[in-house]
């Protein structure tokens, strides 16, 4: 009777410890990477990136290794943006391979779009995924696609 009782305790006691709604520790990196990007947090930023940190844009073509080249290149990008986000859809993680789905948001001047003198404003869908190394909290490569069409066509109509 006493294993049975334990056996019921065991398993009613399974559910509430898988459905406790913590997101994996991955994941939870990952936002807070994420976060620190989009709010151009470079003081955050540093710490997630070393010199093998790499950045990659594969669809618009641009790498960028260590954690120089991609502060600088990210400091580039985001002068005079009034907005970014990332409003993350859906995410999930293979190990320490963290891919989060959704919908990139800028708002800022237009002169890098070929909009000079205009406040652009694009919704861009994409996805990006973070390799993390978990011992040091650091980011080995971000990687995004981003569809670029979207963008072109949110872009001509502006």
């Amino acid at each position: 009777m006493l294993r049975y009782l334990c056996l019921i305790l065991v398993f009613i006691s399974l559910p509430s410890t898988a459905n406790n709604g913590e997101m994996p520790l991955e994941q939870q990196l990952a936002v807070r990477y994420i976060t620190a990007l989009t709010d151009h947090d470079y003081k955050t930023l540093i710490s997630f990136y070393n010199r093998e940190s790499v950045f990659n844009d594969r669809t618009a073509g641009k790498k960028y290794t260590g954690k120089r080249h991609i502060l600088s290149f990210l400091k580039r990008a985001h002068q005079g943006v009034l907005e970014y986000g990332f409003n993350i859809e859906h995410m999930f993680n293979s190990g320490s391979l963290v891919v989060m789905i959704g919908n990139y948001h800028y708002k800022g001047p237009g002169e890098q779009f070929g909009k000079p003198g205009k406040i652009i404003d694009l919704a861009i869908p994409g996805v990006t995924t973070v390799k993390l190394d978990m011992n040091t909290h650091r980011v080995k490569e971000h990687e995004d696609l981003m569809d670029y069409q979207t963008m072109a066509d949110q872009l001509a109509i502006q």
